[in-house]
């Protein structure tokens, strides 16, 4: 069974109602390949959440950015699982390295919310990656299967997961890993679940790549074999993401 290509749009903390409109209006009109060629997610701040659910095309779904790691209560600021479930958003981003990083979202907090999400039936984008350091240390592989194995130790169905790759190093610097960069840490990944979790979850679960995917460089990152898609930051934003989305197409010539 071939993975669709998932292209996802995290659009961080920037808009205001009036620009979340014109990107919505900019998306609505866009003509994009099928559904069953690709699925597309886009990932607006809380605030802007039923507006862009309830304005967005019906072939497009919405993404949360984080949310609580277990039942609500006197935890404030923070929004749970369930009350996204209550909203019919059906997805929610994890662990972005800019939470691990500036919210020290250790790599067991960020386990134990994909577990609990999952449980509360949304879907999850789970995000892995290395910093500049960890890359120039060689241990590129060390930190994303740790990062994976805390969820794997807590994850006994993957159908709803996709792995997000996301060197840090190449998050908003415009430094973007080489189409091969890419290609190798998604195969390792792959491989690393093969053999810690199983040959089913490798071959099914999609890994997609982010770190300043831009319309230029989208098709050569997305036909790489284990690039199954994008999550794109500052593009999503932007008409470009559109031309994104089209890269999908991609695999179907492949």
């Amino acid at each position: 069974m071939a993975r669709k290509f998932f292209v996802g749009g995290n659009w961080k903390c920037n808009g205001t109602a009036e620009e979340v409109k014109k990107i919505v209006n900019t998306l609505n009109e866009a003509q994009v390949p099928s559904q069953d060629v690709v699925e597309v997610v886009v990932s607006p701040p809380y605030v802007f959440l039923p507006l862009v659910k309830s304005t967005l095309r019906s072939d497009f779904f919405v993404a949360a950015q984080n949310c609580w790691v277990k039942k609500g209560g006197a935890y404030t600021g923070e929004v749970s699982a369930e009350m996204l479930v209550n909203l019919d958003i059906p997805w929610v981003i994890l662990g972005h390295s800019e939470r691990r990083a500036i919210l020290n979202e250790s790599n067991e907090f960020v386990g134990d919310k994909v577990a609990y999400a999952l449980a509360q039936g949304l879907k999850v984008i789970a995000c892995v990656g290395e910093t500049l350091e960890e890359r120039e240390a060689g241990s590129t592989m060390d930190v994303v299967a740790a990062q994976t194995k805390a969820i794997a130790d807590r994850v006994t169905n993957w159908s709803n997961v996709v792995i997000a790759y996301e060197p840090v190093w190449a998050i908003g610097t415009g430094k973007v890993a080489s189409p091969a960069q890419a290609q190798e840490v998604h195969d390792e990944l792959r491989k690393w679940l093969a053999k810690n979790v199983s040959a089913d979850v490798a071959a099914t679960t999609r890994i997609i790549y982010g770190g300043s995917v831009n319309g230029g460089n989208c098709k050569e990152l997305g036909g790489q074999a284990d690039v199954d898609g994008f999550l794109v930051g500052g593009a999503s934003l932007k008409p470009e993401f559109i031309d994104i989305i089209k890269a999908a197409e991609v695999k179907k010539s492949a």
